[in-house]
């Protein structure tokens, strides 16, 4: 048995974070049950989460085989008769209701939060920014985003604390194919949800569009977003000290003004042909340009935080990094490169349990101080501890009485 003697928290704590009583109440007080015989929600979340962690690449056929076997049965008491086919399951990711499973991930994130310290949650109020797209198989999707070689996609774009998933807009519209029609979207649903947080939303170069930063001024969203080089401005003031160079390691602070961004009005002429008027807008923000000496590189940055220091902004920045290695962990270790269902509707609930599983990943390997890799393949040897565990205990022990020759 894989019993990791050195682990603080066993798969099975982890598990019982996922409340019995709410998967009843959404099931109870939702439509996920309508017209389902078998796959009910609270099955069809076990059987996804499960899969997600037991399964190096997921399908259909899996999810079918799984559901079927009687380790699945056992270890989450289903009926040995309960028997379920590929295209019911298909059936069933197109038509279930997402919401349930939405409600689930929000409901555990909101859980696990309140496990942060004092420390990190000061630590942790910058909300990384990004999307990640997802093309395989995409050629069959019912709705996509266009690509010019004649494909699909879908692109995924979340907001992440730092430990965990806080939020994911899924964009299968043609005009979300830019991130500044994206990003921005993501931002704001966030920012309802968690609008007394003070958060500061830090973005890459995607998000380029000084009316976008002037609406997010606007709804006083916090944000740090590297700019292009270059770009035209207008300087109020400059906070740079002559006599006090800011600088410290191989950086150095060039530039660090107030200033106003020029922008493109959109005018369209009497033939109905789109052009872009060049004007300045009214609200102040922050330019740096920090150059690092050693590799002779400038980086420029806009904001609209006044009160931190330019190496805080720049530190703050490259803690963005940390969404580049969630996607990484999502797609290599949980699956998300790969499309269980083709329907928008079975992508938002394989999405939500990928994100539950993500969160129990996390917390299992952060309170057990495990790499990703080590904490998901710990994980599966648990799970299958637990389903011979309880057959071994079916069986009276003896074998034969389960596994029938």
């Amino acid at each position: 048995m894989s019993v990791f003697k050195d682990h603080k928290i066993s798969l099975r704590q982890v598990v019982e974070f996922i409340p019995e009583a709410l998967l009843s109440h959404l099931s109870a007080n939702s439509k996920v049950d309508h017209y389902s015989k078998v796959l009910h929600g609270r099955k069809m979340f076990y059987l996804l989460l499960f899969c997600i962690f037991d399964n190096e690449k997921l399908s259909q056929r899996t999810l079918e085989d799984t559901f079927n076997s009687s380790g699945f049965k056992a270890l989450f008491g289903l009926g040995e008769e309960e028997k379920v086919r590929r295209s019911s399951i298909s059936e069933r990711l197109s038509k279930i209701d997402p919401n349930y499973f939405k409600e689930i991930y929000e409901h555990m994130y909101t859980r696990f939060s309140e496990l942060y310290s004092k420390t990190e949650i000061e630590k942790y109020n910058l909300i990384r920014v990004d999307s990640t797209i997802v093309a395989d198989a995409c050629s069959k999707l019912k709705e996509g985003i266009d690509q010019k070689s004649g494909k699909k996609l879908v692109k995924f774009s979340f907001s992440f604390d730092g430990i965990l998933p806080s939020g994911v807009e899924v964009f299968t519209g043609q005009k979300y194919s830019s991130e500044e029609t994206a990003l921005p979207e993501a931002i704001l649903q966030q920012v309802k949800k968690e609008e007394h947080h003070g958060n500061i939303y830090v973005i890459d170069r995607g998000l380029q569009s000084a009316r976008v930063m002037k609406d997010f001024d606007g709804k006083s969203v916090k944000f740090i977003i590297r700019s292009k080089e270059n770009r035209k401005f207008e300087e109020a003031e400059s906070f740079l000290d002559e006599n006090k160079p800011d600088k410290w390691d191989d950086w150095e602070v060039v530039t660090d003004s107030k200033v106003k961004l020029y922008t493109g009005k959109p005018i369209q002429n009497k033939r109905g042909n789109l052009h872009y008027r060049e004007e300045k807008v009214e609200n102040y923000f922050r330019l740096m340009v920090i150059k690092n000496k050693k590799i002779n590189k400038e980086f420029w940055f806009l904001t609209n935080e006044f009160d931190l220091s330019a190496k805080e902004i720049a530190d703050y920045y490259r803690k963005r990094w940390d969404i580049e290695v969630f996607f990484r962990f999502l797609k290599q270790e949980l699956n998300l490169s790969h499309l269980v269902s083709l329907n928008k509707n079975g992508i938002e609930v394989m999405l939500y349990l990928t994100l539950i599983a993500a969160m129990l990943l996390l917390i299992y390997k952060k309170a057990n101080n495990l790499g990703y890799k080590t904490a998901k393949r710990r994980i599966a040897m648990e799970l299958r501890d637990m389903i011979t565990a309880i057959l071994i205990i079916f069986a009276g022990g003896d074998p034969n009485k389960v596994f029938k020759t």
